[in-house]
């Protein structure tokens, strides 16, 4: 089972408030219901949701359900589940559901007069065409699916007075979705619509997803700053392989002839490093920016010593 099926089999086994079920419903008929003028029908690969939208129009409206099924015989390769309501005008005014005899084209303010029902409706939302990646996955990325413009502007909306900041991206065949990427705000989503369950799950990955890169980017600081402190040693170390074979080192400042010998006996080490084995080595501190200076001093008499034995050579 995905991620996005845990969440939403969470989300169907949660209790509605009476307040609540009209919105709840109205999202699922808006998103994935049908109206010809005379049958209302509602259709889903989930039969869990069938049943339970059965069981909250029973328990709430006095008007006549069928269901029928897409597949074989045996109902093993099922592609939709349908519930129809022959007789669904009590319903349809009930959900908020036409507008200037317009089906499902804009969400129904009156049925969210509640910060309850306005979680309710979401929750409608996701459980009729919402996705929800693994939060083991390398990205978050949450989603609800419409055909209807408006009614995918009503959802981000709706989504943003929940402080649920979400956007709407139009894709081929009329497809409308409303996302949200931010991981803080999926878990924020999943809270708002009581899945605490899978808010849980989420945020105990997320935690370990984000130490896990706390943790890499260290690494990859401390693996950064060896490679640039080993490339730095070994400059130093052929600019006094380069004065101890052309140059006269013993001619050199006391200052400079510790730099070196600092560097030749630790050759792996940070200037940092270098900075407190002079204590021991030499009874004395010498800073980081001091040892800098020292081995620039070192460079530029190797690159006098290099320039000086090309001219001497070039002349013979």
């Amino acid at each position: 089972m995905s991620f996005a099926q845990t969440v939403k089999q969470e989300l169907l086994q949660a209790a509605l408030e009476p307040y609540e079920t009209p919105a709840f419903l109205s999202a699922l008929f808006a998103i994935n219901g049908h109206y010809d003028g005379n049958t209302l029908t509602f259709k889903s690969v989930s039969l869990g949701l069938i049943r339970r939208v059965m069981a909250l129009i029973k328990s709430m409206y006095d008007v006549p359900i069928e269901i029928n099924h897409e597949g074989d015989e045996k109902l093993t390769q099922l592609k939709y589940h349908y519930l129809i309501l022959p007789k669904p005008d009590v319903l349809i005014h009930e959900l908020g559901l036409m507008e200037n005899e317009t089906f499902a084209e804009r969400i129904d303010e009156v049925i969210l007069t509640r910060k309850e029902a306005k979680a309710a409706y979401i929750k409608g939302a996701f459980l009729a065409s919402g996705s929800l990646n693994s939060p083991e996955s390398s990205s978050y990325h949450l989603e609800i699916k419409t055909h209807q413009p408006e009614i995918a502007e009503d959802i981000r909306q709706l989504l943003e007075s929940l402080y649920l900041p979400a956007k709407v991206l139009k894709r081929r065949q009329s497809l409308y979705i409303v996302y949200i990427k931010e991981s803080e705000k999926i878990a924020d989503f999943l809270r708002t619509v009581g899945a605490r369950n899978a808010l849980f799950t989420f945020e105990d990955e997320r935690i370990k997803r984000d130490f896990y890169n706390s943790i890499t980017r260290v690494m990859n600081i401390e693996l950064a700053n060896q490679n640039k402190t080993i490339m730095a040693a070994d400059k130093q170390l052929k600019n006094i392989a380069i004065l101890e074979n052309i140059g006269d080192v013993e001619d050199l400042p006391a200052g400079l002839i510790e730099a070196i010998e600092l560097r030749k006996k630790y050759p792996d080490l940070s200037l940092i490093e270098l900075s407190l084995k002079a204590e021991t080595d030499f009874n004395k501190r010498i800073s980081k920016s001091g040892l800098n200076h020292r081995f620039r001093q070192i460079e530029a008499l190797a690159v006098s010593a290099m320039e000086g034995y090309h001219a001497t050579h070039t002349r013979r």
